[in-house]
């Protein structure tokens, strides 16, 4: 078979050591919480391999590339309908799983914000994932608050799932090798996937405290919040980056209850 081309467009980057990607595989912990797992973007198939070998769980695969998904095709005939041409970020989860799935995947740089986005829109169906990111990326996914990676990505993350930052991976075992460090990060869902508040408004507080990072929560959150009945609130006279998941939740409660 020949092998597949690495798309700029497409951020690819293939991983090339097999340690590596046995290491990715073996961090998965299914433990009962699912038998499903589907693996993005898995180019010519090197995490596929330790995958498919694994008895814990059904093995699925979905690649936006075409020249990927017939390279698959002929590599793992036994995949059949569990090989999927498609777009990640497009799919609906609840054509092709009726349960909880793990997620798993070397992710294209250039749209990872966007998948972890679309794992929290479906963290009901997925209690784990497993992954690599840009290292920058990884990093902030974990950070805490009061460092300057602690941001929006961080906080909605840090929300529904713990997070936990692996280990680091050099350039040089890509093909193209990238220009960035590489790590892996684990998510594991919280046991109670809900707030404890209006999650909507959740969401908006903390769209609205970050998107002007610089200004007080009392300054940022002007539109969202009663002005005279929070005059004495300290948490309002705070920066978004200063406040822990906890800290917007209680937030969020207060400002519920003065509206």
């Amino acid at each position: 078979m020949s092998l597949v081309r690495a798309k700029k467009h497409l951020g690819q980057h293939f991983l090339t050591d097999k340690n590596i990607a046995s290491k990715i595989v073996d961090s998965l912990r299914p433990k009962g919480k699912y038998t499903q797992v589907l693996e993005v973007g898995p180019g010519m198939g090197v995490l596929s391999d330790f995958l498919l070998q694994k008895a814990d769980y059904e093995t699925f695969l979905i690649d936006i590339d075409t020249e990927s998904y017939n390279f698959l095709k002929k590599k793992y005939p036994q995949l059949k309908q569990r090989l999927i041409n498609a777009d990640f970020l497009e799919m609906d989860f609840s054509t092709i799983f009726t349960g909880s799935f793990a997620i798993i995947g070397n992710f294209p740089y250039n749209i990872s914000s966007q998948i972890l986005f679309k794992v929290l829109d479906s963290r009901h169906q997925v209690p784990e994932l497993v992954g690599m990111f840009q290292k920058e990326v990884a990093e902030r996914c974990a950070s805490k608050p009061g460092s300057k990676e602690y941001g929006i990505l961080s906080v909605f993350l840090q929300a529904y799932y713990k997070v936990e930052y692996l280990f680091t991976v050099k350039a040089g075992v890509f093909n193209p090798p990238p220009k960035v460090l590489s790590a892996v990060i684990r998510l594991t869902r919280n046991e109670v996937p809900e707030l404890n508040c209006d999650e909507k408004l959740f969401w908006q507080v903390v769209k609205a405290g970050f998107n002007q990072r610089r200004k007080t929560l009392r300054n940022a959150l002007s539109s969202l919040i009663n002005k005279e009945a929070m005059t004495e609130d300290a948490t309002l006279d705070l920066r978004a980056e200063r406040l822990s998941v906890n800290d917007f939740v209680e937030l969020t409660n207060r400002i519920t209850a003065n509206r």
